[in-house]
């Protein structure tokens, strides 16, 4: 078992930043590839990001690309995902997740959830 809390949500205006954090406990840290989704309502999870279990390879959805950053700390068992240049469409729960990382862009492709942090950006 992997247990995710993530932190750092909140309000912004369009055009400000948040940095979302995950923490995680339970089961070997390295052996997991982590990634952020989001949901808003009547809508399926959507992909933002993902990092390799070495920390090595990120990977991002054509709608933040450019604007978020994802890093890990394997020491700390962490990971981060710092968004800038934030838009309304931002707005959503965002979800930490980890899997074996065979699949990275999609929710079938992780086995543990953390509870979610709303971020909501106004116009």
């Amino acid at each position: 078992q992997v247990q995710l809390v993530e932190s750092g949500g909140g309000l912004v205006q369009a055009g400000g930043s948040l940095r979302l954090s995950c923490a995680a406990s339970g089961r070997t840290f390295t052996d997991y590839a982590l990634g952020w989704f989001r949901q808003t309502p009547g809508k399926e999870r959507e992909f933002v990001s993902a990092i390799s279990r070495g920390g090595g390879s990120t990977y991002y959805s054509d709608s933040v690309n450019g604007r978020v950053t994802s890093c890990r700390d394997n020491a700390k068992r962490t990971v981060t995902q710092q968004m800038n240049s934030l838009k309304p469409e931002d707005t959503a729960v965002y979800y930490c997740a980890a899997g074996r990382g065979v699949i990275l862009d999609r929710p079938s492709g992780y086995n543990y959830w953390g509870q979610g942090t709303q971020v909501t950006v106004s116009s």
